[in-house]
């Protein structure tokens, strides 16, 4: 691609001895939402009064005990959702909200005035200290840089102490693109602001590290993080945040990795909104946690409602292959991939009746699969889909699952083959509904049962299946041979299928399973080369058989298509 000649390489800091490498993440950091500021502000429509209250109300209820709600001095939204807020008491004691401000006077007094009434808030103050803003957008040098976050500091503790009163009141500075700013320069104006402010035991301060855009690799951003954990005065008393921003599409690896580096909180919005290619993921932040076994101190457990809400107040889309989240994450079309989940679902049931322990507090371990589902409510039943890209793990998912059939291998490849030459014609998903719909038509005898067998000058090789549902020992081929003999059918042997799916699985009782009592058997029949399949459902063992015999000796072996040659590229039509 030409051009790249023009762009120049983002430098790492010396810093041979990292140790974050080494390191794990063992507890939640503190978290803060900016949905409300950041995320906001970054909307073609940005929110009514209507939204952002139900945007703060859904952030309160998942457990986000610092969220920033606006930028009030810049916009009259922002002034008036942080009045309501205070007037109409809606921030619960234990939630502190954040508005932010730059560095000028005149807005640090307007902001404090608008936080009157308020029981805890906290003040966030930040400036550009990157060489390029500092000679292109403010056209000072280092040194009024650093006296410019000095003197806001100053202003916001003295005009505090007149307007706020009882106010719990904390202070949060910011050096805007920290991550383009020289460390040492960082370094020297946040501690430049730590002698204003001096922090103790009970009041401490935020230092926010934001990668406002982001330019580098996640191990150059831990780095620069673990470079200021060790060089920081104070650091007892230090909160230090981080603020990513996903330009790269690295922006959870660089949260991460900070993390690993000595970052104890985050900054940033559910599904990952924000200014450009937004900000890191809240989301997919905790979740990353969760599944490895450290909980994230928020409330995830009903994620469809989450990023319903998000969407309603965003008034954007949440991609639905977006990580935990989207609508397609916990589903699998591709028949290996359905065929694993399968097997991984038989195997906990397997050591669940072997071990004694329910289901549900089995360690999990699953194909495909890194979350249970069911622990973001989400359900089972949505896992596995089929189109023409499944094979016979999925359809023999959906037939147990839905159905409460546990077919035999052969008769899942047969029935496997048919739903695939129907979506193929189709072009789309075939429902479990009409999958089935099409098992009934093709394996079920309809015809009258009085009906005699056709005679066969050679006898007609069986071999029946009893469904894992029946007792075994049930029926054995010596039962059965003589209701099936006289038609020259010889019974081979009797198999039981896999147990089936437990009920629980789904939320909901599956259409079209057997009733109590019911036993059902598959029959295999060779004949001519072939072989065909049928199935039988009823009370009596002996009327079950022969309703599978005579329905297989009617169905012909399913087709194998012979695979399509590759369509040639068609060009691109026109935009209209």
């Amino acid at each position: 691609m030409p051009g790249a000649e023009r762009y120049r390489e983002f430098r790492p800091i010396d810093l041979t001895d990292r140790t974050w490498p080494g390191r794990c993440i063992r507890k939640a950091p503190r978290w803060l939402s900016t949905d409300l500021r950041d995320g906001n502000q970054s909307l073609a429509r940005p929110m009514s009064p209507e939204r952002k209250l139900a945007m703060f109300e859904l952030l309160v209820r998942m457990g986000y005990r610092e969220i920033e709600v606006g930028f009030p001095v810049a916009s009259q939204d922002d002034r008036d959702f942080l009045r309501l807020l205070i007037e109409q008491d809606r921030i619960p004691d234990d939630v502190r909200i954040t508005v932010l401000t730059q560095a000028r006077e005149e807005l640090i007094r307007d902001t404090l005035d608008m936080l009157k009434g308020a029981p805890r808030a906290l003040v966030h103050i930040y400036n550009a200290t990157s060489p390029l803003f500092r000679r292109l957008v403010f056209d000072i040098d280092r040194d009024g840089c650093r006296d410019l976050a000095v003197r806001a500091t100053q202003v916001m503790m003295d005009h505090a102490e007149r307007v706020l009163g009882d106010c719990d009141l904390g202070y949060q500075y910011s050096p805007e693109l920290f991550n383009e700013t020289e460390p040492d320069f960082s370094l020297e104006v946040c501690e430049a602001v730590m002698d204003a402010w001096q922090p103790e035991a009970g009041r401490g301060i935020i230092l926010n590290f934001p990668t406002t855009v982001e330019r580098s690799l996640p191990n150059v951003f831990a780095d620069q993080i673990e470079w200021l954990d060790r060089n920081l005065s104070r650091r007892e008393h230090v909160c230090l945040s981080i603020h990513p921003h996903n330009d790269r599409g690295t922006g959870v690896a660089s949260a991460e990795l900070a993390l690993l580096a000595g970052a104890e909180r985050i900054e940033g919005c559910l599904f990952g909104n924000g200014e450009r290619a937004g900000n890191v993921c809240l989301v997919t932040l905790g979740m990353n946690m969760y599944v490895q076994g450290v909980d994230p101190g928020i409330d995830f457990s009903d994620i469809g409602a989450v990023r319903r809400t998000v969407e309603l107040c965003n008034q954007l889309p949440v991609h639905p292959r977006h990580p935990y989240g989207g609508d397609l994450v916990y589903t699998a079309f591709s028949g290996s991939h359905q065929d694993a989940i399968k097997k991984g679902f038989d195997e906990r049931e397997r050591r669940s009746a072997a071990t004694g322990t329910p289901v549900d507090e089995l360690p999990w371990e699953m194909p495909y699969l890194p979350v249970d589902p069911r622990d973001v409510g989400r359900t089972y039943e949505a896992v596995v889909r089929v189109n023409s890209q499944s094979g016979k793990g999925g359809v023999a998912y959906v037939m147990s699952a839905w159905h409460g059939l546990n077919l035999p291998r052969g008769l899942q490849a047969d029935l496997a083959s048919r739903v695939q030459a129907q979506a193929d014609a189709s072009g789309g998903e075939l429902s479990p509904e009409r999958i089935g719909a099409l098992f009934r038509e093709e394996y079920l005898y309809h015809g009258d049962p009085s009906r005699p067998l056709p005679l066969s000058r050679e006898p007609v090789e069986v071999t029946l299946h009893i469904d894992g549902g029946a007792e075994p020992g049930a029926a054995g081929a010596g039962d059965l041979a003589p209701v099936l003999g006289p038609w020259g059918i010889r019974v081979l042997a009797v198999h039981t299928t896999e147990p089936p799916l437990h009920d629980t699985h789904l939320e909901r009782e599956p259409p079209g399973g057997r009733s109590p009592g019911e036993v059902v058997i598959y029959a295999e029949c060779a004949a001519g080369g072939g072989t065909s399949w049928g199935a039988g459902v009823h009370a009596d063992v002996a009327a079950s058989a022969f309703s599978a015999v005579r329905a297989a000796l009617r169905t012909r072996p399913a087709a194998r298509p012979a695979p399509s040659p590759l369509p040639l590229p068609r060009p691109l039509a026109a935009a209209g």
